[in-house]
């Protein structure tokens, strides 16, 4: 019976540790899994970008306007015109 005895643990060892291996790969397998997702989304999203970008200059050339600054940075004078004149502090 000591025989035996002395197999067990060395086979729950065995059987562990092919358990833990086992589930590693899973783990692995499915972190490159994610990983090859997102990488397949960010290049996606970088495709997007850049045909954004092209359409955007596109209509800036048909516009004509193609040298001009950008609508934002452009100061609002309405905003300034519907304000009476405050007096500084």
């Amino acid at each position: 019976m000591d025989g035996h005895d002395s197999e067990g643990p060395k086979q729950s060892t065995a059987d562990m540790t092919a358990y833990v291996q086992n589930l590693l790969q899973q783990m692995q397998s499915r972190f490159q899994t994610m990983s090859d997702s997102i990488v397949t989304k960010i290049d996606d999203m970088g495709s997007r970008i850049n045909e954004l970008e092209q359409s955007i200059n596109d209509l800036r050339t048909e516009m004509g306007v193609e040298g001009s600054p950008s609508p934002i940075a452009t100061p609002n004078p309405k905003s300034s015109e519907d304000k009476p004149d405050e007096p500084s502090a």
